[in-house]
């Protein structure tokens, strides 16, 4: 499962991303949010109502009253044109995001010949190893 560190910066997106599929209420999000992950990625519902009064207050979602489970009215919410544009951008930031961490995370790491892997002859240069190594006849 992903850490729910990992993942901070973007819970917004994601929300914001299902609620440009269409209007949703919070058990309606969490559960769909676990379902596409394969369950690699589940909201609490703290993080995702926090979330919902974060950007309700930045004016990228609204709220509004649904149909009357279990008593209680439920709680819908949709996305703004404001929200929808700042998905835009934390979408070209994500792909900004995954280039930069791919180039350290992506690739196993290639030996670059230094110390760390033991072959302190390759990182010396040719007038040092002159210095300090016998010829290569010497060696036999």
């Amino acid at each position: 499962m992903i850490s729910s560190d990992g993942i901070r910066g973007y819970n917004d997106a994601i929300i914001l991303t299902l609620l440009a599929e269409g209007d949703s209420y919070g058990y309606e999000i969490s559960k769909e949010i676990k379902s596409r992950t394969d369950e690699g990625y589940v909201i609490k519902e703290t993080t995702l109502y926090s979330a919902f009064t974060r950007l309700g207050k930045q004016g990228f979602i609204e709220a509004y009253p649904g149909e009357v489970t279990h008593g209680k009215k439920r709680t819908y919410y949709r996305i703004t044109a404001a929200g929808r544009d700042y998905l835009q951008e934390k979408r070209e930031e994500w792909q900004l995001t995954k280039q930069v961490v791919d180039r350290f995370l992506a690739a196993a790491p290639q030996p670059t010949g230094d110390a760390t892997n033991g072959n302190v002859v390759n990182t010396m240069s040719e007038e040092m190893k002159e210095d300090f190594l016998p010829p290569a006849e010497e060696l036999g």
